[in-house]
């Protein structure tokens, strides 16, 4: 459980650059104290977090970081983002907060889809 809540953590700061430790506990449903004790063990794992107080404080990854994508050429990471978007856009599956994590991880802004109707030319809402 631990873990998969470091990665989200993680993910979260890659998307957003910045977030309260309030905002973390509260969509992570665990106490700031907690989340603390993870940012201090994101931060021995190596990853370098900061906290910074007062107005428009919060916890944030240093510019400079980026997760290591180079396992994937930009036509793979093109290549999944796509059939993500198109699982998506034919109703197969729930994986949009996959797609918008890996588009964040990849730094790629969204972009519109081509939506394809395959029902019936006629059809009923209820077909479709």
């Amino acid at each position: 459980m631990k873990n998969s809540r470091l990665f989200e953590i993680l993910y979260l700061l890659v998307e957003k650059r910045a977030v309260t430790a309030g905002e973390l506990a509260e969509r992570l449903e665990v106490s700031e104290r907690t989340i603390y004790r993870d940012i201090d063990a994101l931060s021995a794992a190596g990853i370098p977090v900061f906290t910074q107080k007062g107005q428009g404080g919060g916890i944030r990854l240093m510019d400079q970081f980026v997760l290591d994508k180079a396992l994937l050429s930009q036509a793979q990471q093109d290549e999944i983002l796509f059939a993500l978007q198109a699982i998506l856009a034919t109703g197969g599956g729930a994986e949009e907060d996959t797609l918008s994590r890996l588009t964040a991880l990849f730094r790629r802004e969204g972009s519109d889809w081509l939506e394809v109707d395959f029902t019936d030319w006629g059809s009923g809402a209820a077909e479709r």
